[in-house]
């Protein structure tokens, strides 16, 4: 019998196949059951993240509610302190007004403009040969015709300002186009008029003033008065930007060069090709914090600019060498404003600590100290200095809303000048020497006749939206400038009190403006809080 076995054995491989299947199907269990998890997760996840968004939208609703709050509480608050205000003035008691010096309106620039060294300047004092401009001599807006026929006070023959119908013209211009001019009895002046200016441009639409009294620019526009005879026209010349807000900006006496403080830094520019030829920065002053230049001067022949700034010093530079010649050391609290006198012979400074000084800026020595002492005034610091053109009149504007003048030579007061409503924040002489013009925080400009003994205020200028914050007068005494928070600057004619144009050029507060001196070119300088300085020019219509 045989032993073979003749059955068919099973193949291993079968075995093999079952194993695979088994661990397929274990596999399968298992990631059916990950799933399962992964979409109870993805349940959880979508009921959180759904509670969430509801609970967002709770908070973004009771944060709506919060807001609309919050703007009636304001409201009601304003109107509070608008009446509180009122009743204050009424009791003839001062509201200090908001911190606001030099119009800074935007949180401090920590950095200031980085530039590579600057070419030394030619010499300042070098009067380029030039005549006077016609806008000096005969572009300024003709007299009108009267039955009397006299040309006026403001010069010899020709043209001159606006008189007749509006009255007469002010005392004469000593030195509007260099030559000698005609002087005034005192019958002959103008009593105070004590006449409001009404703002042209407050209830019109500029798309309805004809094209030929608007200019426009790149980023600027100039709207004339349509309710007055166009006289001017005018242009942008230069713009310079900084890397701070532009605290002030001053011309040289002979208008080749401008000057403009920053923080930390003053540059100095040529009016004519617009170059920046120096930049003075006092290497030994601290980098760690603010230190803006709030006021500057030049000297009469050029060599040297006085700098006031917040460290309570004044900075004496030799501008051709671009270092520091002398430090002036008196003042308690910051400088605000400088001005040198036109003979060179003294400085005068205004300053936070309630005083003005006389400088004798050659020897570093104190001359006079001028107090505000007066125990009824709650804030009586200084924002504003001006010397006359003859250098015998000392003038300074402060919070307390009084205009004070005092005699340069012997420090005696004179003048008490009130009207203003609000603090003033800048002051500049007439050329006659015997007229200032005001700018406050109460949006006007005054024009104050001096040596009156009754009352001074001879007019009232009104336009500005916000606070005036600076005013400059033309050489020869036919137009004031000034500079507003409202972002504007208006040319104002004094002897009527009309504005003649209104010009927009910067995004920012007008802190600072200046006129060029006759002899050149008729040019005026704004300085912003949108960190930039122009210059502008401006001439007669017909030129």
């Amino acid at each position: 019998m045989s032993v073979y076995n003749h059955r068919p054995m099973v193949p291993a491989t079968q075995n093999r196949l079952l194993e695979l299947l088994d661990s397929v199907r274990t596999e399968f269990e298992q990631l059916t059951q990950d799933a399962m998890i992964c979409k109870t997760q993805r349940d959880e996840f979508e009921m959180k993240m759904n509670s969430q968004i509801q609970e967002m939208g709770q908070i973004q609703q009771s944060l709506l509610d919060l807001e609309r709050s919050q703007q009636i509480m304001k409201k009601q608050y304003e109107e509070e302190i608008g009446r509180l205000r009122q009743q204050l003035e009424q009791h003839g008691q001062h509201v200090p007004p908001p911190s606001y010096m030099n119009g800074r309106e935007t949180p401090r620039d920590t950095g200031y403009a980085q530039q590579a060294p600057s070419p030394v300047p030619p010499s300042l004092e070098a009067n380029p040969s030039a005549t006077p401009h016609s806008m000096y001599t005969n572009g300024l807006p003709p007299a009108a015709a009267s039955p009397s026929g006299p040309s006026g006070p403001s010069g010899p023959s020709g043209p001159s300002g606006p008189s007749g119908p509006h009255g007469p013209p002010l005392t004469a211009s000593p030195y509007a186009n260099g030559s000698p001019q005609t002087s005034v009895a005192p019958s002959q002046r103008p009593p105070p008029l004590n006449v409001k200016s009404e703002n042209a441009f407050n209830d019109m639409d500029p798309e309805s003033i004809p094209p030929n009294m608007k200019i426009e620019g790149q980023d600027w526009f100039a709207l004339f008065n349509p309710k007055v005879q166009r006289y001017l026209k005018v242009d942008l010349l230069h713009s310079f930007d900084h890397g701070s807000v532009v605290c002030c900006v001053k011309f040289s006496a002979n208008g080749r060069y401008l000057a403009a403080g920053c923080n930390q830094s003053t540059y100095i520019y040529d009016t004519n090709s617009g170059t920046n030829v120096a930049v003075l920065q006092d290497e030994h002053a601290s980098r760690d914090t603010d230190l803006y230049i709030r006021s500057v001067s030049f000297s009469p022949d050029g060599k040297y600019l006085a700098t006031g700034a917040e460290d309570k010093q004044i900075r004496i530079w030799d501008i051709g060498k671009s270092r520091i010649l002398r430090v002036l050391r008196g003042h308690d609290q910051d400088i605000y404003s400088l001005e040198f006198s036109r003979d060179g012979n003294i400085l005068v400074s205004g300053s936070g600590d309630r005083t003005v000084k006389i400088w004798d800026w050659l020897e570093g020595r104190i001359m006079h100290t001028l107090r505000i002492s007066e125990q009824d005034q709650k804030d009586p610091g200084v924002t504003s200095v001006a010397i006359s053109p003859d250098g015998r009149l000392v003038a300074a504007g402060s919070l307390d809303k009084v205009v004070r003048v005092w005699d340069a030579h012997t420090g005696q007061p004179l003048e008490r000048l009130e009207g203003h409503k609000d603090s003033v924040y800048s002051v500049a002489f007439m050329p006659d020497g015997m007229t200032l013009i005001s700018g406050s925080l109460d949006k006007t400009l005054r024009l104050w006749q001096l040596g009156t003994k009754g009352n001074a205020l001879r007019q009232v200028f009104t336009g500005h939206k916000d606070f005036v914050l600076s005013v400059a007068t033309t050489p020869d005494g036919q137009w004031i400038v000034s500079g507003s928070k409202d972002r504007g600057v208006q040319f104002w004619d004094p002897h009527t009190g009309h504005t003649q144009f209104m010009l927009q050029g910067h995004k920012n507060s007008v802190i600072s403006v200046a006129t060029s001196p006759a002899g050149r070119r008729p040019m005026f300088a704004t300085g912003s809080g949108d960190n930039r300085a122009r210059i502008w020019t401006f001439e007669s219509l017909h030129a």
